[in-house]
């Protein structure tokens, strides 16, 4: 049977690879500025919550459970648990963990969640070889750096193929923290790219079960592997990012390599990292940010309400259009079951996303009230919500950017409030104060071992 072989391909591509293992390799330990280190220190943190808060869920149970029957070496730490596994595991385990409650950190210009894969995987590798807080940060600036920008170059067109573009580009972050870690040359890092290349992770299908946090994790832990092999001289293609049959133009019929490539190492993509207020998925915030600004400002009563109608963009049904969730974890991408805990609770944390919850008879009697409407003119990032009474009043609210936006972004106490919140239950009051205050000035750690001490449980 005769195949049809002509490819739409870019012969004359950029040198990729190349380029972004040189800046992996070569650019100056703190070489951005005060900000960048800032947003890189509120990102870690963030992160490290995240982390500790479902340590103890079914999820990542059943991934540890695996993971030991494979007898794994003692060589690093999981957040909030007492055990030890060999480094990939721990950057699995922890990459599924930090995002086992989708509270995780978000890059909006791609809807990556750049800390799983690259935090995840060079804290684990970072506890083995001793490194520092610095080399650390350094570390996770510049994988979220080759992270972002790859996701850059292919967004939207990747995402809307149905990749999780979180995990099927995280391996290249990871595999960049860790060479970076490893002080790698540029021609060994050029191989870890390209080794992590062949290593992506994660379709959309999987929204609502135990494996979307699975390809964060995944991701990790394949580009941790990636740099180790290529520390020990393990081979990939020059070409594996760039070329008509590398990653980028298989991925996506739009590959616009002037976001890799444009001011790289002048302007840095951490700066445009958010933190969520709410544990779900992004594109339904604004729908719960108004729900919660209606339900304080006229001091509602689920009783009192007859119809809640949310008028989003169709991005948001796609992703989170879920009528009748049965799990936590599916209603995490259920826009109606998201009002309607925003409405009954006046939040939409961790404890509003769990299996009790989800069928809880208040919860289903308002979330069958809930309608949500398709408006394309509405931005992805907006929601125009209408709340009508049983006492015939209209009450409304348009929410153009939500809260934990870089419009609106969470100021110190929120993001400190939001940690203590996750890690109390796994590790105390007292410890949950002591990993968030080292985490927060991690660069002045000389090492990694107060930090994990105080994300131990006892």
């Amino acid at each position: 049977m005769a195949r049809n072989t002509t490819v739409k391909a870019d012969h004359n591509a950029p040198p990729i690879t190349e380029i972004l293992a040189g800046f992996v390799a070569n650019h100056p330990s703190r070489g951005w500025s005060d900000a960048v280190d800032e947003q890189a220190h509120r990102t870690f943190a963030n992160w490290f919550g995240c982390a500790i808060g479902p340590s103890d869920h079914e999820t990542v149970e059943a991934a540890l459970a695996a993971v030991q029957e494979l007898a794994p070496s003692k060589q690093a730490s999981l957040l909030g648990r007492k055990e030890k596994v060999d480094m990939g595991s721990a950057a699995l385990l922890n990459g599924i963990s930090s995002h086992t409650f989708d509270f995780d950190d978000t890059h909006l210009k791609t809807i990556i969640h750049p800390a799983g894969p690259v935090a995840s995987a060079a804290l684990a590798l970072g506890e083995h070889i001793g490194a520092s807080g610095r080399d650390i940060i350094d570390a996770l600036v510049i994988g979220v750096e080759v992270f972002c920008r790859v996701g850059n170059a292919v967004y939207p067109d990747h995402y809307d193929r149905g990749w999780h573009i979180t995990g099927s580009t995280g391996m290249l972050g990871s595999a960049a923290a860790c060479a970076r870690l490893l002080k790698l040359s540029v021609a060994q890092t050029q191989m870890a790219l390209g080794i992590a290349a062949s290593q992506p992770i994660g379709l959309r299908e999987q929204f609502g079960t135990m494996t979307k946090p699975f390809h964060p994790g995944a991701a990790a832990r394949a580009g941790l592997m990636a740099a180790l092999m290529a520390k020990h001289g393990f081979t990939a293609s020059h070409r594996a990012l760039e070329a008509p049959r590398g990653l980028l133009q298989v991925f996506s019929d739009k590959t616009d390599w002037s976001e890799v490539t444009d001011a790289l190492g002048e302007r840095w993509e951490i700066e445009l990292n958010t933190y969520k207020p709410f544990a779900c998925g992004i594109v339904i915030h604004p729908s719960i940010d108004g729900c919660v600004q209606l339900r304080e400002e006229h001091a509602l009563l689920p009783e009192q309400i007859e119809k809640v109608s949310i008028r989003v963009h169709s991005l948001v049904l796609e992703l989170t259009g879920k009528k009748t969730p049965q799990t936590g974890l599916e209603s995490k991408f259920s826009v109606y079951h998201s009002c309607a805990v925003g409405l009954l609770f006046g939040k939409a944390g961790e404890h509003e996303y769990t299996d009790q919850t989800v069928n809880l008879p208040e919860v289903l009697a308002l979330r069958a009230r809930v309608e949500a409407i398709v408006d394309d003119t509405i931005d992805e990032a907006s929601a125009d919500v209408t709340v009508q009474t049983k006492d015939g009043r209209t009450l409304h609210v348009f929410v153009e950017h939500a809260i934990g936006s870089l419009e609106r972004p969470l100021n110190e106490v929120q993001l400190k409030a939001k940690f203590v919140d996750q890690s109390t239950p796994i590790i105390g009051a007292a410890q949950a104060e002591q990993a968030w205050l080292l985490s927060r000035s991690l660069a002045r750690q000389e090492n990694l071992t107060a930090l994990l001490a105080a994300a131990t449980r006892n």
